[in-house]
């Protein structure tokens, strides 16, 4: 019998996300579609996952998803934005591919072991 060996990939939240109240200001609802983003980041804390995967994810309608991730990019702490978007084309006309998101420092999410700049 082959055992298939899993991938475990992973993020961290820092306790000052609690403690700064961050947590608490961005209310339940931004801060769980923030995880789900948080789930595909890489190092540099982007992230491309389809609108039908961050729905999926949540376990809400497509529509509901992409209400929540506008509210998420408008939202400020410390005066600053916490998830930014840009739009990417793919080749050929009109084509638009998934949304790339930066989840920033002010998150006090991570992904992996490695120490984010906090610029």
């Amino acid at each position: 019998m082959d055992e298939q060996k899993e991938t475990r990939i992973f993020y961290k939240t820092y306790v000052d996300a609690i403690h700064s109240g961050l947590l608490a200001d961005m209310g339940a609802e931004r801060w769980q579609t923030l995880c789900v983003l948080a789930a595909y980041m890489d190092e540099n804390g982007e992230c491309y996952p389809s609108m039908e995967s961050i729905a999926a994810r949540l376990g809400i309608a497509r529509e509901s998803a992409s209400r929540r991730i506008r509210r998420l990019v408008k939202y400020r702490w410390n005066g600053k934005p916490i998830v930014s978007v840009r739009r990417r084309r793919e080749p050929g006309p009109g084509t638009w591919a998934n949304n790339v998101y930066t989840l920033s420092p002010e998150t006090q999410l991570q992904f992996g072991n490695k120490e984010r700049n906090s610029s």
